[in-house]
């Protein structure tokens, strides 16, 4: 059952993800969630280093694509000064907005990796779409109320992940698994 929730690859932050690494494993397209994986929940102007970050995708021609479960209005007024395309109201941990954004690409799932913050709804949204999973570890400690509770769960889940799969450590880097 927590199978579901075991990410493909867990490093620190998005930025240790490079063009390199993805062309290595085939993967074209970067979809990722906003709030504390992109940017802080509370801070929507990101960061010089996601700047670059996302400058270093774009001269890759690896498109990155925001999949939030977010309204369209808030997803949209936080991706504008990035240029990002974005699927709002994704209605993660269901694979449809992972799926859409597929679909937008025109690329299968092998092709894409969804990289966020949370097991219980990026993670498992990703095995739903059974595309590969990067876990990172939030932007800023502190939470929106509504993600308080997953991350509750998330603790639970997370624990038992652990004791089970020695494989589950914090790389620098994403690799054949």
């Amino acid at each position: 059952m927590f199978l579901k929730y075991k990410p493909t690859w867990m490093v620190s932050s998005i930025y240790q993800i490079t063009p390199e690494q993805l062309k290595k494993l085939g993967i074209k397209a970067v979809l990722t969630d906003l709030d504390n994986t992109l940017i802080a929940w509370n801070n929507p102007d990101g960061t010089p280093e996601l700047r670059a970050w996302l400058e270093e995708m774009k001269e890759a021609n690896i498109p990155v694509v925001v999949v939030s479960n977010n309204k369209a209005s808030r997803v949209a007024r936080a991706v504008k000064p990035f240029g990002l395309d974005f699927i709002s109201r994704a209605m993660k941990p269901f694979g449809l907005g992972i799926r859409r954004a597929m679909k937008q690409l025109n690329l299968q799932p092998e092709q894409v990796i969804m990289v966020g913050d949370q097991l219980m709804t990026d993670i498992r949204a990703s095995h739903a779409a059974n595309v590969r999973s990067v876990l990172v570890k939030p932007i800023v400690k502190t939470d929106a109320w509504n993600t308080r509770i997953n991350r509750m769960r998330e603790k639970v889940v997370m624990n038992h992940l652990l004791k089970k799969h020695q494989d589950m450590i914090w790389k620098g880097v994403i690799e054949n698994e």
